[in-house]
């Protein structure tokens, strides 16, 4: 028993393949959005390449923007095939072509389902790429000299005030590196050269902050030197009180926002997806109901249309009987490859008579 099988007249049949057609150019436009979003991410994600550890997070963006071409090119070439199907002698020359066509867009729903599926589920290498990378763009904040580097300065700077964060997780990871360059420390300082002595590695280390990790909205002037010494500040105590840096790590921030946006993403996609689906199943009764025609001449006789031919079950397990044929037809090719290969490398026997 057949799928889904619907009976269809001659004007069913023009309304069936109107509306496809409209749906089609529908997701022409989809397409045109989804290529869209896979710039905008992709423009975002470049934004602050120099805080990323590598490129694999520009996998979805990539995904969307090549999702988007196909969707067009696809669509756009059914919506022909539709407004033609009107026509029964122009419906003729498409008719070989439709079944290869169906497969195409299967395979290519579950292309566009696999990369909404990505868009929710890059989070967890989108953190480990933004912690590495944010790690080591603060070891580089201090080269304003160094060429290929001078430019980090002004990018984690820009970065912690337009995403109110500081540091990598916290306010307290610039306590761990040397932020200032030693061109502007003296070294004829003795506090400077105490400082230097009294790390393995030789770093100027300083319980303090960029000025970028300031919070412009706290009514006290920021505390951005000697951030844990309650005694250097009037009516301070930096473990109880609320400080008047920004309190979220950038990991953190950038994660959030690249994740919001990914998701919101996904979302679209799933919903690309969905009206896809419904495309496809609505060219499938197009193409069977057209093909099912008792009579070419009279295009006014009734049809049947259906998704499958057979019932889900039935169809499955001729697929796999036609597997299981292929396989087998493999399997003796390469049996009567072996027996000639051994047949024609035999060799006399050589007897030693001692």
């Amino acid at each position: 028993m057949a799928l889904m099988k619907v009976k269809f007249n001659q004007k069913k049949r023009v309304k069936l393949a109107q509306g496809l057609w409209l749906m089609n150019w529908f997701s022409v436009f989809a397409g045109i959005i989804v290529f869209s979003m896979g710039l905008f991410l992709k423009i975002e994600l470049r934004k602050r390449s120099e805080v990323m550890d590598n490129s694999e997070s520009h996998f979805v963006p990539n995904s969307l923007i090549l999702m988007g071409i196909l969707s067009c090119g696809y669509n756009g070439f059914a919506g022909k095939i539709c407004y033609d199907s009107l026509d029964p002698a122009k419906f003729a020359k498409w008719k070989p072509l439709l079944k290869p066509y169906l497969a195409l867009c299967f395979f290519f729903n579950i292309l566009i389902f696999f990369i909404a599926l990505v868009c929710f589920l890059m989070r967890g290498s989108l953190d480990s790429t933004l912690a590495q990378g944010l790690k080591n763009g603060m070891k580089f904040y201090r080269d304003t000299d160094t060429p290929g580097r001078c430019f980090m300065k002004k990018t984690i700077d820009m970065l912690q005030i337009e995403f109110k964060c500081c540091g990598n997780n916290g306010f307290k990871d610039w306590f761990e590196i040397q932020w200032i360059s030693n061109r502007y420390l003296d070294f004829s300082s003795k506090e400077v050269k105490d400082r230097i002595k009294s790390n393995v590695d030789g770093r100027y280390l300083v319980d303090g902050v960029p000025f970028s990790c300031c919070n412009p909205s706290s009514p006290r002037p920021c505390i951005q030197y000697q951030v844990t010494n309650n005694s250097a500040h009037y009516s301070y105590d930096y473990q109880t009180e609320e400080l008047n840096l920004w309190r979220r790590g950038c990991r953190e921030a950038l994660l959030h926002y690249y994740s919001s946006m990914m998701s919101s993403m996904g979302a679209v996609v799933i919903l690309v997806w969905l009206f896809e689906i419904s495309v496809m199943v609505g060219l499938r009764l197009l193409q069977t109901s057209l093909e099912s025609i008792a009579n070419p001449e009279d295009p006014e006789c009734e049809s049947e249309g259906w998704i499958l031919e057979n019932s889900l079950k039935d169809t499955l397990k001729s697929a796999l009987e036609s597997l299981k044929k292929i396989g087998k037809f493999n399997q003796v090719e390469a049996d009567a490859e072996g027996a000639e290969g051994g047949e024609g490398g035999k060799t006399p026997a050589i007897t030693t008579v001692s």
